[in-house]
């Protein structure tokens, strides 16, 4: 399950809005905010279902406690497949200028 701090991390790292966030989980942007502000055991599980679900989607990856040793539980970017590459420099030319 994800904590209120890594729902808050997960959507700065992505650079999303409250309202954003609300858009994709279909949880008001009121309850993101007091569910952002408190502590794991007052926020409901499936709220926490509901936004953690929405940020996974949009290519958020929840690491829990133990998952990365040394480490706690935390969030990064899932891994990118190979169509998220880009171009790389040495193909850069005008026909691929966008």
């Amino acid at each position: 399950m994800a904590t209120p701090a890594q729902i808050r991390a997960a959507r700065a790292l992505l650079g999303i809005t409250v309202d954003q966030l609300s858009a994709k989980s279909g949880i008001s942007a009121f309850l993101i905010l007091q569910t952002e502000a408190e502590e794991q055991a007052n926020v409901d599980p499936s709220t926490l279902y509901a936004l953690k679900q929405a940020l996974q989607a949009s290519g958020i990856l929840f690491i829990g406690d133990g998952d990365s040793p040394p480490g706690g539980v935390g969030v990064r970017f899932a891994k990118r497949g190979e169509e998220d590459d880009g171009v790389r420099p040495e193909d850069l030319n005008a026909a691929n200028d966008d």
